[in-house]
């Protein structure tokens, strides 16, 4: 069984140099091997610097024009719009779980709960749009030892590669990183491929061993999570693209200039004609120095004269830093207002829903893509648990995502009202009740609730029909009895 023992080192070295021959691996394996560790090494810098960027922690690149590095390094102003990029997108996409309307006898949502994949969904959702893609690998559970609780364990593209083939349109090979010394050197990793998973490590003497575990899978038990997958680009693109990158940096360089502006804007310029510093005290000189510049008196001995010089308006930094904004906003499908630009006219709540119009359409089309590999995902999941050459039967089963756009309580209740009138089957459907806004575990709860009352009625119907038998059979009783007096009487008083 592969291991996953992450060090938690934050930043890997990007060199394989240190990874040599390794034993145990077949030859076309090894083939596959060398070909992910250049795929990582070649994207990991790209994925290191978008991480950067929607950390705020990217370097800032200085034009040194207008403001000299000394100064803009002790500013330190950050954008946070890479960051928001990615998150504004990322929270219309909440995993709620599956359906599953025969009762999930594959036991589905068993390893949606023991993965907690409604929370680990997320998390790969957001590397995803950071690096383009995410990969959530699918393997037993090495604390099992009965070999049936399955791990579906997400994975950033910047500790793994994957191969992509084109004709079957799924991985063809994929790799993750798993452990990492205090340099950055790699110094374990898994390898997932049709059939079969190698895990590589390396000894204390640098030789590197790998450790084969096989699968009755013909396919590999990673599925990707991709953002704006093309046919070229099968892999996707970032969120952090290079013109928000370009955006960004254009930002934090007004940001440092309107900075630098306001210090001199705060303390006001002035200057003494025919005046020596020796007019001040020696500790007020040394404040003012910066803001107050002194003459000597003329030859003709004049008297002093004070000027006030006018600060130069920081309006030109604001306007340009809109308009980056503007183009920000352009860019990423975000409201300008949710990038710290305010308009002139207040926005309304119904405006503003209505500018997310692009953003909710993306997310739908992406919630539909997530939802095909999560449903790959259950397949290998249960493939692997039940150990079957083929692949599960997952008619009726879909994945439930929270609605991307938010609807006031009474247009919901509006539109449940209308439709439920023409079709009153769909109104008490999960379908139905979705739309009324209710979640997976209300749902989950309102049903149970159903069950119970109709658990109730039903031993209420019990009671009421056992109570009408006794008193039908007490009635009939009276009536024998009554028919055996009479004839008792009409045959003289004797009773046979």
């Amino acid at each position: 069984m592969l291991t996953a023992n992450l060090t938690g080192v934050p930043i890997l070295s990007g060199n394989i140099v240190n990874i040599g021959r390794i034993s145990g691996l077949d030859g076309a394996d090894s083939i596959m091997v060398e070909r992910l560790l250049k795929v990582w090494q070649a994207k990991y810098p790209r994925n290191l610097l978008r991480s950067r960027f929607y950390d705020a922690k990217q370097r800032f690149r200085n034009l040194r024009i207008a403001v000299p590095d000394d100064l803009a390094r002790k500013i330190g102003n950050v954008v946070g719009w890479p960051q928001k990029s990615v998150r504004a997108l990322a929270d219309k996409s909440v995993f709620e779980g599956f359906e599953t309307p025969s009762g999930d006898p594959q036991g589905v949502n068993t390893i949606v709960l023991d993965n907690h994949l409604t929370s680990d969904v997320s998390q790969a959702i957001i590397s995803c749009y950071k690096h383009s893609c995410a990969f959530l690998t699918i393997d037993y559970d090495p604390a099992d030892p009965t070999g049936t609780r399955i791990l579906v364990t997400p994975r950033s593209a910047d500790w793994s590669a994957a191969a992509w083939d084109p004709a079957r349109r799924r991985i063809a090979g994929a790799l993750t990183i798993t452990g990492a010394d205090r340099y950055g050197n790699i110094t374990a990793f898994n390898v997932w491929l049709p059939g079969r998973n190698y895990a590589c490590s390396v000894d204390l003497m640098g030789r590197w061993s790998a450790w084969r575990q096989d699968n009755r899978l013909d396919r590999v038990a990673v599925v990707p999570f991709t953002y704006d997958a093309q046919m070229d680009r099968p892999f996707g693109r970032s969120r952090i693209n290079r013109a928000l990158m370009s955006l960004t940096d254009m930002a934090q360089r007004t940001m440092v200039r309107m900075e630098a502006s306001a210090e001199f804007y705060a303390a006001p310029k002035l200057w003494f004609l025919g005046l020596d510093e020796d007019a001040f005290e020696a500790d007020t000189w040394n404040s003012l120095v910066a803001d107050i510049n002194s003459i000597s008196r003329d030859q003709d001995n004049l008297v002093p004269e004070m000027h006030q010089v006018n600060q130069a308006s920081m309006s030109p930094h604001g306007d340009m830093l809109e308009t980056i904004a503007m183009l920000a906003s352009a860019e990423t499908d975000i409201p300008a207002e949710r990038l710290g630009i305010r308009l002139t006219n207040p926005t309304s709540a119904e405006a503003l829903a209505a500018s997310e119009n692009e953003l909710t359409r993306v997310a739908d089309r992406q919630n539909r893509m997530f939802g095909e590999q999560l449903m790959d995902a259950m397949r290998i999941a249960i493939q692997l648990r039940d150990n079957t050459a083929a692949a599960p039967d997952m008619t009726g089963i879909r994945p439930v995502w929270a609605p991307t756009r938010v609807v006031s309580d009474a247009a919901r209740a509006d539109f449940y009202t209308k439709v439920a009138g023409a079709n009153s089957a769909w109104a008490d459907s999960d379908v139905g009740l979705a739309k009324l806004g209710l979640t997976m575990e209300e749902l989950a709860s309102f049903r149970a609730y159903q069950r119970e009352q109709r658990a109730k009625e039903q031993i209420d119907q019990l009671r009421a029909n056992t109570a009408q038998q006794a008193d039908t059979e007490t009635k009939e009783k009276q009536v024998t009895e009554t028919i055996d007096v009479n004839e008792a009487s009409a045959s003289g008083g004797r009773v046979s």
